[in-house]
């Protein structure tokens, strides 16, 4: 906890945001950082609330000790907020900017609709570790002889890559895109994290030991049986990209496109790289004097819609199946579980129309190309109700509904009926592979990360990676000193 009384005392305050006619002009992130002795004041704020649901089953992932660390910060004692937030999560750089917070849904305050601003106060313990020199590489003092291969370098492969390399193993990572990072650098925007905050963990893991091999698709370009020869075992978190089926006619007009082609095409051109790949290879796609419509409420949905303003679209429309929902919830029927209320992200508050209950019917077009899209009201039952059909006007028109598992080339491809998967409640076909131990229906062939829970968060992500390199540890070593 942090100031017995500060609860009392001190409103809640969260980073301010550049206002939204400035920060549409770039691709940088737009958040003003508060002072030490302002984040400070809000670590104060943690009470002593017996039983701390933040960094319980029903706030944090990672459990992140966060009553501990408000308690540093509030006495001031910097570094060793760092450590302690270290021994929980590998990047809370990346999780202090990206992450929804559940932790502060559960915060015993947000009965009273202000809970501790801990989303804020991490990303500042996190800075302020960079900028005090702590964050180095950690090379282990021992090394196993046992060798490792990562699939992916998103969150999960990152945190498993980098805990067992700490551990003494010889760690590979491989990555298909031409830098690591997965769809952490690739999919989320650059104004919501700048990738440096990637380069600089890759650098400290390679510090480590950590060797990464990009511009490698495992299971198209190297067999996933030429790893399992040459190493010890082998982590499968290929993550979930394959896009969810929308069944909407018109799809093939031009100025349709998913989600993550549009988001990977703009994260290339701020990094610097060629647009064209092998994953995703298309047109240039910009929204440049285009009236755009984003179909999907979620968080890719409100991506698209940042990346459209700042490309310079006309218009942007954001459509959702789902009611509107209340602006504020039933506390005592949901509290501490993460709320369906009404949230407007920062990408929807720079503009963009936003219509609920309204199901699309078709994409519209003319000589080919995309004119405008059908839409009609929907019951609670998500049934179209008669009479209510209109048409928008579009130019650009992006799905954004979510995704329904792996891609089905590479390791999927390669093994077919060999790798077991499972569907989920969403209809998600994943890899099988428990919360124990993660292993797969293939020996020494771990999975972790999206792949095998299906699409969800960074900070699930890193969970699972974490937990799945204590499994391998200990499947190599016998018994592993590494936490869960």
């Amino acid at each position: 906890m942090g100031k017995v009384t500060g609860f009392l005392e001190i409103d809640r305050q969260v980073h301010k945001y550049q206002p939204a006619s400035d920060r549409i002009r770039h691709f940088r992130e737009f958040t003003l950082p508060m002072s030490d002795k302002e984040v400070e004041k809000q670590a104060a704020r943690c009470m002593d609330c017996g039983i701390p649901y933040c960094h319980g089953p029903t706030g944090c992932p990672v459990h992140n000790q966060i009553p501990d660390w408000n308690d540093l910060v509030y006495n001031g004692d910097w570094d060793e907020a760092i450590r302690n937030l270290h021994s929980t999560n590998n990047f809370p750089e990346w999780t202090g900017r990206i992450c929804p917070a559940p932790c502060e849904e559960a915060c015993t305050l947000n009965l009273e609709d202000v809970p501790v601003a801990i989303k804020t106060v991490e990303q500042a313990i996190a800075d302020k570790a960079y900028e005090a020199g702590y964050v180095r590489p950690y090379p282990p003092e021992r090394k196993t002889g046992k060798k490792v291969a990562v699939i992916g370098s998103g969150p999960a492969g990152m945190a498993a890559a980098q805990q067992l390399g700490r551990a003494g193993h010889q760690v590979h990572v491989y990555e298909r895109e031409s830098r690591p990072g997965g769809l952490m650098r690739y999919g989320i925007p650059d104004f919501k994290i700048e990738k440096h905050y990637i380069d600089r963990r890759v650098e400290q893991m390679q510090g480590e030991g950590v060797t990464f091999h990009c511009g490698v698709n495992v299971g198209v370009d190297k067999p996933v049986d030429d790893l399992l020869a040459e190493y010890d075992a082998v982590l499968y978190c290929g993550g979930s990209e394959k896009p969810r089926p929308a069944g909407i006619p018109g799809t093939d007009f031009e100025g349709v496109h998913d989600a993550m082609p549009y988001l990977v095409q703009q994260n290339r051109r701020v990094g610097g790289e060629d647009i064209q790949s092998v994953a995703w290879a298309s047109e240039p796609i910009l929204a440049g004097g285009k009236h755009v419509v984003v179909v999907g409420g979620g968080d890719t949905a409100s991506d698209c819609v940042g990346t459209a303003f700042r490309q310079g679209a006309v218009r942007v429309t954001q459509l959702d199946i789902r009611p509107r929902p209340p602006e504020k919830e039933d506390k005592l029927a949901v509290w501490p579980y993460w709320a369906t209320k009404m949230r407007t992200s920062s990408s929807q508050a720079e503009g963009a129309e936003r219509e609920f209950q309204v199901a699309t019917l078709e994409f519209v077009g003319e000589d080919g190309v995309l004119t405008g899209v059908k839409c009609c009201e929907v019951d609670e039952k998500r049934k179209p109700v008669a009479g209510t059909e209109f048409i928008i006007k579009a130019d650009l028109a992006f799905i954004a509904i979510g995704f329904s598992g792996p891609l089905e080339d590479g390791v999927l491809g390669e093994f077919g009926e060999r790798l077991k998967t499972d569907t989920d409640r969403r209809n998600s076909v994943n890899v099988s592979a428990d919360d124990r131990d993660y292993r797969t229906s293939i020996d020494r062939l771990f999975a972790a990360g999206d792949v095998r829970r299906g699409q969800s968060l960074v900070v699930w992500a890193i969970r699972e990676g974490r937990q799945a390199a204590r499994s391998i540890d200990a499947f190599l070593m016998g018994s592993s000193l590494l936490p869960r």
